[in-house]
């Protein structure tokens, strides 16, 4: 049956393909590998799963960089591969949604090689050229996410080309019509094969300022760490080289296409700095645009009660007309079980406290595939690093490949499982301390045992898909929050602290019988809350 909402509170599971499963034995993820285990994601409980990019690409960017929208990337398999992983994963009642990078594509791409060939071509204003100053230098101040300006010289051309990450992914030229009628054709081709619904990578790049004019200093507070920094791009406010109010007209084109199919969906991912919550309301407000976006906020250093309380309330207050999509990691972050430890914390313990609290927010939820086996980041050592990113800004930062390291599968097979025991070996090493973690040793009661409990209470919640959320006050190093739907009401109470607190709250806390530990207990009026505890109590209407 037709469900044009299914996406609203709808747990999406995010599949990295080079690092899910080869099947092919050259030590690279592959869409088979994908098919393979769809049974096990099936299992988890999730609504749909979104696969991170496998289009044709030089692999610059390891698929950010798309030189050929309408076919797979022979490493990932075929065409047919995907058809396949489509039918199979609706056999399973399973969404499919696949990244679309549009900002940008590959300097390999048709369109890229012939517009630098000259000024009149007819894909000359494809992309974003312009004169370099009397001085020959760039022209504007812009900078690249990935470390130094924004632009490139062609020396074909003899202009400067605008790229906002690696200089081999030039930024398309919104401006031109031809550019926005070929990228909904790109769209098209994938919403004919039978996709679910698309994520939008950085899909508030799309348009720049077309006077160049330059991005201001940003503020800086008087604890702002600047000098400190590692990446030199958050110095700027960009007002000029993204989040251009044009896009919103662009948007609503993207999202007419894509409401003429049915049940389809949409999240775009939104960096904006100090602006990320109103984008994020612009984009999604109303029926017209994107059906939900996420920002950067949760993916962060912090966590405490006050951040999350903090960024939710923020949240709320701004996206009001609109939906958000919540993560806790991704491909881009390291994983939150290291990110978010301190010294002597029990990371399954953690885990199941993290899983937990994003189950019970408000919004969809993504999760990223290892996290169901609480996968600490991966030590990679610099001999071994791939990410252009880190490479680039090592020491200081060391990039994205400790989150992107293999899932572990068998914890006594070769590689745990990824890849044939007569493969190559894996285009990222397999951690050891990972091995132990493999799905095959995962404990009745465990993590996974877990995620796939804290999935079911979501999906057999009305309250907890669609409420409404309201904080309240219980002290320091308490999350209280209560989600309200129709009659039914739900509080939630989740405890920070690493020692024992109690509390005064009426009701009793729902069994978890995968994490009783865990789980607050009453004693007379008070309920204690275990250390990194949580408490969800339905309340009488």
């Amino acid at each position: 049956m037709s469900n044009p909402d299914w996406w609203r509170g709808a747990t999406i599971y995010q599949v990295y393909p080079r690092s899910y499963q080869d099947t092919d034995a050259d030590g690279i993820g592959d869409l088979k590998g994908i098919t393979r285990r769809l049974d096990h994601i099936a299992s988890l409980g999730v609504d749909a799963i979104w696969i991170s990019p496998f289009m044709a690409s030089p692999m610059k960017d390891f698929g950010y960089d798309v030189s050929d929208y309408r076919d797979v990337d022979p490493m990932f398999g075929t065409l047919a591969d995907f058809d396949e992983l489509i039918a199979e994963a609706h056999k399973r009642n399973l969404k499919v949604t696949i990244d679309m990078v549009m900002a940008h594509c590959s300097d390999q791409h048709a369109w890229f090689r012939e517009s630098r060939q000259s000024r009149d071509n007819p894909k000359a204003d494809w992309f974003v050229w312009a004169e370099a100053q009397e001085d020959g230098s760039a022209p504007t101040n812009w900078l690249s996410v990935f470390g130094g300006p924004c632009w490139e010289w062609d020396s074909v051309r003899r202009q400067y080309y605008m790229h906002n990450f690696l200089k081999e992914q030039p930024q398309l030229n919104y401006h031109n019509p031809e550019v926005q009628e070929a990228m909904l054709g790109e769209i098209r081709f994938w919403l004919d094969r039978g996709v679910d619904g698309f994520r939008f990578d950085a899909c508030n790049y799309h348009f720049h300022d077309t006077e160049l004019r330059n991005n201001p200093p940003a503020e800086r507070s008087s604890g702002s760490s600047f000098i400190e920094a590692s990446n030199p791009y958050s110095f700027q406010d960009h007002l000029y080289d993204k989040s251009r109010p044009e896009n919103l007209a662009f948007l609503r084109r993207v999202r007419a296409l894509l409401d003429e199919y049915d049940d389809r969906t949409s999240v775009g991912e939104v960096g904006d700095e100090h602006r990320s919550y109103d984008t994020v309301a612009a984009y999604t407000r109303g029926t017209e645009r994107l059906h939900m976006a996420y920002t950067f906020d949760l993916l962060a250093d912090q966590f405490s009660a006050e951040f999350i309380r903090g960024t939710i309330e923020r949240i709320e207050d701004k996206v009001r007309e609109g939906w958000v999509c919540h993560s806790f990691s991704n491909h881009d972050v390291t994983r939150h079980v290291t990110r978010w430890a301190e010294p002597g914390d029990d990371r399954e313990r953690l885990a199941k406290f993290c899983i937990s609290l994003l189950t019970a927010l408000r919004g969809s939820i993504c999760l990223y595939q290892g996290e169901e086996l609480a996968l600490p980041e991966a030590d990679v050592a610099y001999e071994d690093l791939t990410d252009p990113y880190g490479i680039r800004f090592w020491p200081g930062f060391k990039g994205r490949d400790g989150c992107r390291t293999p899932m572990v599968w068998e914890s006594e097979a070769r590689f745990g499982g990824f890849s044939e025991t007569n493969a190559e070996k894996p285009w990222l090493p397999v951690p050891d301390e990972h091995l132990p973690l493999a799905v095959d040793r995962q404990q009745p009661g465990g993590v996974l045992d877990h995620y796939r409990a804290a999935i079911a209470l979501r999906q057999g919640s009305e309250v907890l898909l669609k409420g409404e959320i309201a904080f309240h006050d219980f002290g320091d190093d308490i999350l209280a929050f209560e989600r309200s739907h129709d009659s039914a009401r739900m509080l939630c109470l989740f405890n920070f602290d690493r020692r024992a607190r109690r509390v005064e709250a009426a009701g009793n806390p729902r069994r978890v019988p995968t994490a009783t530990e865990q789980v607050a207990t009453r004693d007379g009026g008070e309920l204690v809350l275990p250390p990194l505890g949580f408490a969800l109590m339905d309340l009488e209407g």
